[in-house]
């Protein structure tokens, strides 16, 4: 009896769903409806593009746009759509539709995840999500057909919508978005679509509701400063795409010469700076970029976008916590201090955990790949390749997406490897250790505590 009970703990709701949903999903993608006519596709290239989209990810080991049919893209699209609002909160708004019980447990595991509040109405928010989330993406994709001129019909518009809000990467172009580099209307509805769908549905409410506050619209119900949460991740976001942009611009286009003017330059490092850390377009080839330019890429991958979005990544707020733990570390303070406020115990414990859980999963990732993609090569034979192994980690683990063009020549153990990381990487570390806690028995005593030499 026990046993089952731990086998339907909250937290094994979504581990449980999304590989049923990828599992799914892979089986669409290798329908013959689902393929161009004459086209094949291989089971483990399915379950890739599969666990590709569901996670937001974004990496390809095929040729989106010149292998699957308009069905197969609308199944892609679905799974994308499905991975951006999460499965847990569709399950949820499922059952409320059908007026069915919610239990308290779903109610805390909802809004701790969206909302940081577990005393919101569930249905009422729920319901909110799915409208803004279709208002926004119907928007976008207007806002793209038209801005390229109807070179973009409006499925594919939709197409490139969904993805970019959803932070997935998905692009029915070979090159991505190459073509329009040097469209600014084109770049500005990505980034704006990118950056929506990255801070997370709890901030774009509050945002909104505050704008609506200072425009006179509504007095009210809107809100007439915005929380403490929403302005670190506001200006956390806001500081990794200025920082992001001007590292990049440095990096590439002034430390190497370049055909590009400055003001394409700053475009395409302005581009790749909100892209990279979550969403996985790129306006440029990411395989033409410097060394340099891939560590930081690398690191704005890391960190991801924020709780409750469509990213992946540590999130910035966990950032923004090592940020103020080390410099109370420095300064000698007991409180990692953001603000007008501090960060609770708890919070940077969890940061902490987090950071060191994802060092480890990615460490281990790099090393297991290493030994199946370079492993019987020398180090000259293989130079190089220990970076483009490192990045692709990163950006599936982040579900970043970018690619230096490794994933298609993976072995199929390195795709297996590249399925988890994403996976994980979407579901967030610290899911996965609570689900194993859940499954373990507590000790019901301690042991004494005693001093160590550190340092």
């Amino acid at each position: 009896m026990n046993q089952r009970r731990l086998l339907f703990q909250p937290l094994l709701i979504p581990i449980v769903f999304f590989g049923l949903t990828i599992l799914g999903g892979s089986g669409l993608l290798l329908l013959p409806v689902s393929l161009i006519k004459g086209g094949s596709l291989a089971w483990i290239d399915a379950l890739f593009t599969a666990a590709s989209a569901t996670c937001v990810t974004g990496l390809t080991v095929v040729d989106t746009g010149a292998v699957f049919s308009p069905a197969g893209q609308y199944i892609l699209l679905f799974l994308i759509q499905i991975g951006g609002l999460g499965i847990m909160s569709l399950t949820s708004l499922a059952m409320y539709l059908f007026r069915q019980r919610v239990t308290l447990t779903d109610r805390l595991a909802v809004g701790q995840n969206l909302l940081q509040d577990p005393g919101f109405h569930l249905g009422g928010f729920l319901l909110r999500i799915v409208s803004w989330t279709f208002a926004i993406e119907l928007v976008g994709a207007g806002f793209l057909f038209l801005c390229t001129g109807c070179e973009m019909s409006f499925s594919a518009a939709v197409f490139h919508s969904v993805s970019a809000f959803c932070n997935a990467g998905f692009s029915l172009y070979g090159d991505s978005l190459s073509r329009w580099a040097d469209n600014t209307a084109v770049n500005f509805v990505f980034i704006v679509l990118i950056i929506l769908g990255g801070i997370g549905f709890f901030v774009m409410v509050e945002v909104a509701g505050w704008l609506l506050h200072h425009s006179g619209l509504r007095r009210k119900e809107a809100r007439k400063r915005l929380g403490w949460y929403s302005t670190v991740v506001l200006r956390t976001s806001l500081f990794l795409i200025v920082v992001g942009t001007l590292a990049i611009f440095i990096s590439e286009w002034v430390v190497q010469t370049h055909e590009h003017s400055l003001y394409k330059a700053l475009l395409a490092s302005l581009f790749q700076a909100v892209s990279c850390r979550t969403a996985g377009f790129n306006t440029v080839p990411i395989g033409d970029l410097t060394n340099v330019t891939l560590l930081l890429m690398m690191a704005l991958m890391f960190i991801g976008a924020a709780p409750g979005s469509c990213g992946g990544g540590i999130k910035v707020t966990t950032f923004r916590v090592l940020l103020a733990f080390l410099k109370a570390e420095l300064r000698g303070r007991d409180q990692a201090v953001i603000g007008p406020m501090a960060a609770s115990r708890e919070a940077v414990r969890r940061s902490l955990s987090l950071f060191a859980f994802s060092v480890v999963i990615i460490g281990t990732a790099i090393l297991i790949l290493s030994l199946s993609e370079t492993g019987s090569l020398s180090h000259i034979q293989a130079r190089g390749k220990f970076l483009e192994i490192a990045f692709e980690a990163v950006s599936a683990f982040g579900t970043a997406g970018i690619s230096t063009g490794l994933t298609p020549h993976l072995s199929m153990f390195g795709k297996y490897v590249i399925i988890s990381l994403m996976f994980i990487g979407r579901l967030g570390p610290l899911i996965f250790i609570g689900a194993l806690h859940t499954l373990q028995r507590r000790e019901a005593f301690s042991r004494p505590d005693s001093d160590l030499l550190i340092g």
